[in-house]
């Protein structure tokens, strides 16, 4: 009499996610975590430019907020970009000597454009109506 074993229990969709989330790669948090640094520095800064023009209208050079934005993507893409290129070296396997590829920053850049998206969203929509 040969018993086959259960299978196993079928988990839902959100402990599925739930689990992935808890066990991402090194490589994909230390990029996401430098990307969001980058983004929420960027951000204060360009939420402090708003702020000012908000209340004073009349600030030498105008109401460059668009120039503004536009530097803050380029520049979390960039930093994010080089920043993970710089703490994301490939697998060593057996050597000692660690290795960057463009693959580095491209994972940098891929993680930085929802990244910049996202913090300048919750800067303007959340944190902007509490100061003003």
């Amino acid at each position: 009499m040969s018993s086959t074993p259960a299978a196993p229990p079928r988990r839902s969709w959100l402990a599925i996610r739930w689990r992935q989330f808890r066990n991402a790669p090194r490589p994909v948090v230390r990029a996401v975590v430098s990307s969001l640094a980058v983004a929420t520095v960027l951000a204060a800064a360009y939420l402090a430019y708003d702020v000012a023009l908000t209340r004073n209208p009349d600030l030498p050079g105008g109401d460059l907020r668009l120039a503004a934005a536009a530097l803050y993507v380029l520049g979390v893409l960039v930093a994010g970009s080089l920043l993970t290129w710089l703490i994301v070296p490939l697998p060593r396997g057996a050597g000692t000597r660690s290795t960057r590829t463009p693959w580095s920053a491209a994972l940098g850049l891929f993680a930085a454009v929802p990244i910049a998206y996202l913090v300048l969203a919750v800067a303007l929509e959340v944190v902007k109506p509490l100061l003003s």
